[in-house]
């Protein structure tokens, strides 16, 4: 379970960016996060991660205050707009990356193959990424995440440069590696449609704050004055 209380941030000591931010997230559930472009969705990802520090506020993961926790140790993955694989290296190596600190040569063969067989990639295995269309860019990003078994997936905007048709593959896709993975995670996006097919519940954020907490179904969950 995440737990954030009171959350806020600032940039420059005067440019409210988050202000009071409180939610719980289950373990398993998968969230979206709505809103317009530079609401602050991106950096609430990044305050979970780690990657930015917090003015006020706690994140609780699992109970545990996580704010001085670096983040490799808080169980995070992250995807984010753009894909960030390695040119040079062919799509086994690019989810296979950084995996050698963790893990033996034959569990990490294990862990990379089962990993491109859920994501129905194993054909593309020895190809670069330049030999690859944006979805199946899309995929490996995808598996790079997979990979290391995280508790926690955080998704910034993965999809914002996919056509429609592409966009409902992925998010077929995303929601089958979810329940496979059986993990927390939390999808940034602006766009309702996207929020309404992958979430199970979607928290609207507005002026810094959360507006409304929607269930799955379309019913309001909660609602919060702004």
């Amino acid at each position: 379970m995440i737990e954030i209380i009171g959350l806020k941030k600032s940039f420059n000591n005067d440019q409210l960016v988050l202000d009071d931010i409180n939610l719980k997230i289950d373990d398993n559930e998968l969230i979206v996060i709505q809103g317009s472009s530079g609401i602050g969705k991106s950096t609430l990802l990044k305050m979970i991660a780690g990657l930015e520090t917090i003015d006020e506020g706690k994140i609780l993961i699992d109970g545990n205050d996580v704010e001085n926790l670096s983040p490799q140790k808080r169980g995070v993955a992250m995807i984010f707009q753009t894909n960030a694989l390695f040119p040079h290296l062919s799509v086994y190596d690019n989810i296979a990356f950084g995996l050698s600190l963790l893990f033996t040569k034959e569990e990490i063969i294990e862990k990379v193959n089962s990993t491109m067989r859920l994501l129905n990639i194993e054909e593309l295995k020895n190809r670069k990424p330049h030999q690859l269309s944006s979805g199946q860019q899309q995929r490996v990003s995808l598996g790079r995440a997979v990979v290391r078994n995280a508790q926690i997936y955080l998704m910034d905007e993965p999809l914002a440069n996919l056509d429609r048709k592409l966009k409902d593959e992925m998010i077929d896709l995303i929601k089958k590696v979810h329940h496979q993975m059986k993990a927390i995670t939390i999808y940034v996006t602006h766009d309702e449609t996207e929020a309404r097919k992958l979430a199970d519940r979607i928290i609207v954020l507005e002026k810094n704050k959360i507006i409304e907490i929607i269930k799955n179904d379309n019913e309001k969950f909660d609602e919060i004055s702004s």
